[in-house]
């Protein structure tokens, strides 16, 4: 995933942009960028971001960058931003979001002889280079977001910095946010809504599916309307939005209990405590804590000052290390007792199994893992929300194919039905292998009965392969 902040203002922009973008860190792990238009035209800075924090690795940026206009983003992939100079005239760019396709636009793009793009290491092409490509197709900037997003199998959202103001465009099926902030003499956009809060900004519109706006410090003028529905990801509210932020008018923080309280609701187990494994799951926790009336507890506290997060290394292993020894036993909590655990999700189970572990050798009776979704049974084609470069990286997959063999792909319809032999004996065949006293997924129809809303607007198919 991937984060983005923009602003708009009558004054120097830099200090709403900088921390307004570190507001986003919880998107991605890898690079932070920044870059404003002043007197001086473009300056931009970007930075790894990997073993230090934004803030630690933009004070510098911070004092020396002036403008008026502005666009920052957290990214777990590429560089960015990009200042790009065509024939649309000069500009940044910033995209989130996941291109299937990149492989095919790239051979056609050198099809016609006249383009060429920077290679990163490892051979990869620079996604919001390629992005920046199809947009100088158009005649404008905004045909161009338009016949880009068009051409682009999978989802983009972008952020565009000319001198004049932003274009701000969200994907076309919506499935990331992009919202406006305004305060006096100031516009600012965002993906996650919290971000501008502190900085004195008032929640102002979400743009609609495949919406582009201009956003200066005036105002935000409606370039291109929403287009079709809005599927918006529901993985979002589950783990990767920031508790105090809000989708769609669903705020995550209350999805979060909702769902724990939904399955609480479906749940019989007599245990001593619930604990949610830190962060996305504590707010699982407290509603399932709420519903069952058995006392949220807290067998371990996580220690943060010092530790990257625990996605961050590359390697599989060591981010298993890392999450494992962020994770500090309190002996009163666990020795003799029955605890539930509840976390956001189980992906590949690694993690998982080494958190249940580190509970019965320090003394925990029972270990009963709750999860805040389904199985995760389809590798996301729309989001780079998880690392996996296949799909029997998933646990559940893996379960599955050592079940049916190779009638495993037709018969995953049956094991995506919560009420199904085939899906129980999937779930028992998890809960063996990691060795947790109980099991239980999360429903899909309870997951969408926690949002309030209605289910048409979420995208849901990394749990049951519906586009």
């Amino acid at each position: 995933m991937s984060g983005f902040f923009g602003v708009a203002s009558k004054k120097d922009c830099v200090f709403d942009l900088f921390f307004g973008t570190d507001y986003h860190s919880h998107l991605g792990t890898r690079r932070g960028g920044m870059a404003v238009y002043g007197q001086d035209g473009f300056n931009r800075a970007i930075h790894n971001i990997e073993n230090s924090p934004f803030r630690t690795k933009f004070e510098r940026d911070f004092t020396e960058m002036k403008g008026n206009i502005g666009i920052g983003c957290i990214s777990d992939s590429e560089p960015q931003p990009l200042l790009v100079r065509s024939h649309l005239g000069n500009f940044a760019i910033v995209t989130v979001g996941r291109i299937n396709n990149i492989d095919a636009l790239v051979r056609e793009a050198f099809a016609g002889g006249t383009t060429h793009f920077l290679e990163m290491s490892g051979g990869s092409i620079n996604a919001t280079e390629l992005v920046a490509s199809l947009i100088n197709h158009g005649e404008t900037i905004p045909e161009g977001i338009r016949y880009a997003q068009s051409r682009i199998d999978g989802s983009m959202s972008i952020l565009i910095l000319t001198s004049e103001g932003i274009y701000a465009a969200r994907d076309r099926m919506g499935r990331t946010p992009v919202v406006l902030g305004k305060k006096e003499g100031a516009y600012c956009v965002a993906f996650e809504s919290f971000s501008f809060i502190n900085l004195g900004y008032e929640r102002c519109k979400e743009l609609g599916p495949g919406e582009i706006d201009f956003v200066t410090a005036d105002g935000a003028e409606v370039i291109m309307p929403p287009q079709g529905d809005t599927k918006i990801c529901t993985f979002l509210w589950v783990y990767y939005g920031y508790p105090a932020s809000s989708y769609e008018g669903l705020s995550v923080e209350r999805m979060r209990y909702n769902c724990g309280d939904m399955l609480a609701r479906r749940d019989n187990t007599d245990a001593d405590s619930v604990a949610g494994l830190p962060d996305s799951g504590t707010a699982h926790a407290i509603g399932y804590a709420n519903r069952s009336r058995i006392p949220l507890g807290r067998p371990f506290v996580k220690y943060t000052p010092t530790w990257p997060r625990s996605f961050m290394p590359q390697n599989q292993t060591r981010r298993d290390l890392i999450a494992h020894m962020k994770l500090i036993p309190i002996d009163e909590m666990i020795r003799g007792k029955r605890l539930i655990l509840i976390d956001d999700s189980l992906v590949r189970g690694t993690q998982m199994r080494g958190t249940a572990d580190f509970l019965f050798r320090n003394g925990a009776k029972e270990v009963h893992i709750r999860l805040a979704c389904p199985p995760l049974l389809f590798g996301c084609p729309y989001l780079n929300f998880s690392r996996s470069t296949s799909e029997m990286e998933l646990i559940a997959r893996r379960k599955i194919a050592a079940m049916e063999g190779e009638h495993a792909e037709e018969r995953l319809p049956y094991y995506v039905d919560p009420d199904s032999q085939e899906h129980a004996a999937m779930v028992e065949a998890i809960r063996k292998e990691l060795k947790f006293t109980s099991l239980k997924y999360h429903r899909l129809d309870d997951m969408l009965v926690s949002t309030g809303l209605s289910p048409c607007k979420f995208c849901t198919y990394c749990w049951n392969g519906r586009k």
